[in-house]
């Protein structure tokens, strides 16, 4: 892994910090304080129909009760649209981006006439050949493997375009996950990402992507143990799982929260 440079904690405003966020806020902040990387605090706002103030106030007060001191932000997406515009502007220029009207139901209608998911480059709806103008963008990465060497995983490889091409925008109008933060990450010079090892999957397509906006080397990454559910299911805020505050308000510490979360994910200071 680097020494020094930057890395990020990026949770979204769509719920109250839980166990699985404290294990990656411990997981980001460990690793950072290991190599000497500085942490951005980044609230990833760019669901518009999700996010809420409020919870977006919840995330400030909660990581600082937890006594996790960022070095910059906290930033958000919403607050300059441009780098995602240029973005776009960078992709549609190499002549790679186009409208797609697929849909969950067109999906599904393909894997039940072809026994097995969508995978590979493309959609099912050919909507590329199609000359669309949306209401979904998706950007054509091409096929192919992308490897790295995970900091907690090890040698690491997987298909780009495992489940089709990757969406840029969402039929709502919103930026997707994917392409948000890889332009996020570029513009806020990020090098080192740990996350957890549900997003292990989406990697390949990310660094693909990050080589198509002019990053020629991609960033390091840890993927982390996950925090799960007694049925193998990982935490999440739309289920309702145990909130931070929750935790607060029924006595519990600070201390006694991140000591619950480390020794849940796997974290030591030999991680």
């Amino acid at each position: 892994m680097p020494r020094g440079g930057w890395t990020r904690f990026a949770p979204a405003p769509t719920g109250y910090l839980h166990l699985g966020h404290v294990a990656n806020a411990i997981w980001v902040w460990g690793v950072a304080r290991e190599v000497g990387a500085r942490v951005v605090f980044r609230i990833d706002d760019h669901d518009r129909v999700r996010s809420r103030p409020g919870y977006d106030a919840a995330l400030i007060e909660d990581l600082a009760w937890l006594g996790f001191a960022a070095d910059r932000g906290p930033t958000r997406h919403s607050d300059d649209p441009m780098p995602y515009l240029e973005a776009l502007e960078r992709l549609r220029a190499q002549d790679i981006v186009y409208g797609c009207d697929c849909t969950r139901t067109t999906m599904a209608a393909w894997a039940a006439a072809n026994g097995a998911p969508w995978t590979g480059p493309g959609c099912p709806g050919d909507c590329r050949g199609r000359d669309l103008d949306g209401p979904v963008l998706r950007v054509a990465q091409g096929g192919g493997h992308e490897t790295w060497m995970d900091g907690a995983v090890g040698p690491c490889a997987g298909d780009v375009a495992a489940a089709g091409d990757v969406a840029l925008r969402d039929r709502d109008g919103n930026w997707t996950y994917p392409f948000t933060v890889v332009v996020d990450d570029l513009r806020e010079g990020i090098d080192l990402v740990v996350r957890g090892r549900d997003l292990l999957h989406a990697t390949p397509a990310q660094i693909r992507l990050g080589r198509l906006l002019g990053r020629p080397a991609p960033p390091a990454f840890v993927h982390h143990p996950l925090i799960l559910r007694p049925d193998g299911r990982k935490l999440s805020k739309s289920s309702g799982d145990t909130a931070v505050r929750e935790l607060r308000d029924a006595g519990r510490t600070a201390a006694d929260v991140i000591a619950l979360a480390a020794a849940a994910s796997g974290w030591s200071q030999t991680s």
